[in-house]
């Protein structure tokens, strides 16, 4: 199904997979803060990865999927989903940011990868994209300098780090996926950093003295299994049955699901600012995906019939 094919009636069935996969991802930030009452962020952060690689080279055994093709590519996505989102994420939350707070800045996450598609995957928005996606950053930048007092904290670099490097992961899975399903490429991704992951999750469990209460059990349990394995089934399955650009509007519910989580398990405050600048972000967020979808070229990637000596399409040669 073509991606910007909006004449098609929704397919309920691909919006309900879509809806999972952000449901599962809008827990993310809450699951670690409670990850973080008991481990260390850096092995919240990279053994997420590590302890689903066994479920995902069992996933791609049993359906047979063959080598990527394009190594670098695999590498760029992982340094982006696998190793910079999470690790910067989960160090920016140990450092004192709420997970309301974050979900704010991390809500400019798909406007980024439309930005980051231009870099990576050759398309090309149309200025109403580029106005849209300027105001969005000016509504989180206004909105972190007032919580931060007039100054950015280290956690709100941390944050902005894991937005860019996120942004660059999903763009280039994205362009993987035009060639592949795109469920491989995130089980590539993590089987092929298992030489990173493994050895520094074993080494940080022997030093580290982590505490497995059951929050903290429970709060890892699912960044692994939802936010780094799972969640990607059902999203990039209803991405694939609706279009990136239908089922992709439904992540705009991803900030206010994560601020409705973080008051409901952490008991974070109910701030009116916080809930304004999500509404602010959505709506920006919403227009970019507006403006791409009447204004972004994507690369094609139809295949060209090479020439037949005989016959060309629309001419055949006269017998002789």
């Amino acid at each position: 199904m073509r991606d910007n094919d909006s004449a098609t009636a929704p397919d309920p069935i691909a919006l309900l997979l879509a809806f999972g996969g952000v449901l599962a991802f809008s827990l993310t930030l809450p699951s670690t803060v409670l990850a973080l009452e008991g481990l260390d962020p850096y092995l919240i952060g990279i053994g997420r990865a590590a302890f689903v690689a066994v479920p995902a080279g069992i996933a791609l055994l049993c359906a047979r999927a063959p080598l990527p093709r394009e190594p670098r590519g695999i590498v760029l996505t992982g340094l982006g989903i696998i190793l910079g989102f999470p690790v910067l994420s989960t160090l920016a939350l140990d450092l004192g940011a709420s997970a309301s707070h974050g979900a704010v800045i991390v809500g400019l996450l798909p406007a980024a990868t439309a930005i980051a598609a231009v870099l990576f995957a050759g398309e090309k928005p149309s200025p109403a994209f580029w106005r849209a996606a300027l105001t969005g950053t000016a509504c989180v930048t206004v909105f972190t300098l007032w919580e931060g007092g007039g100054t950015f904290t280290v956690a709100d670099l941390f944050l902005l780090g894991a937005l860019v490097l996120g942004a660059v992961g999903y763009a280039e899975g994205a362009r993987l996926s035009r060639s592949r399903p795109a469920w491989q490429v995130v089980c590539w991704a993590l089987v092929l950093f298992t030489p990173l992951t493994v050895p520094v999750t074993g080494f940080l469990l022997a030093t580290t003295e982590p505490h497995w209460t059951p929050r903290a059990l429970g709060g890892f349990a699912y960044v692994s299994l939802f936010s780094m394995f799972l969640g990607f089934f059902a999203w990039y399955a209803g991405l694939a049955r609706a279009g990136i650009a239908k089922a992709g509007q439904v992540q705009l519910l991803q900030p206010l699901l994560t601020i409705g989580w973080a008051a409901l398990l952490l008991g974070d405050p109910f701030d009116p600012l916080t809930l304004v600048a999500a509404l602010a972000v959505l709506g920006c967020v919403a227009w970019t995906q507006r403006a791409s979808r009447g204004g972004v070229t994507r690369p094609s990637t139809a295949r060209v019939r090479p020439p037949d000596a005989a016959r060309v399409e629309g001419y055949r040669r006269p017998l002789v």
